[in-house]
């Protein structure tokens, strides 16, 4: 395979463990956050945005937020991002 593939998206979601799960307000309506979507910009960074459900039940709209700066996250990003890439070194194609 050629080394200039363009390769368009890299990106894993990542479940938030529970004790790290933080709540967010979106147009009056309060969601607690339970996944990461973590993707790898082309510059080699991370973007991550977070996902969750309303606190009063039901599926709610697809809404991304910001990811708090807490030490743990970042580690828990870091974490995922390293696991992801050890899976797809070793991927075994097709099933």
């Amino acid at each position: 395979m050629s080394s200039d593939l363009d390769v368009s998206a890299l990106a894993i979601n990542v479940t938030i463990p529970q004790p790290l799960r933080w709540t967010d307000t979106r147009r009056g309506e309060e969601f607690t956050l339970t996944t990461l979507n973590v993707r790898l910009l082309p510059d080699g960074h991370l973007a991550v945005k977070a996902y969750g459900r309303p606190v009063g039940g039901g599926r709610g709209a697809y809404v991304s937020f910001p990811v708090p700066d807490r030490p743990e996250l970042a580690a828990l990003i870091s974490q995922a991002a390293s696991r992801a890439g050890e899976l797809w070194a070793t991927h075994r194609g097709l099933g």
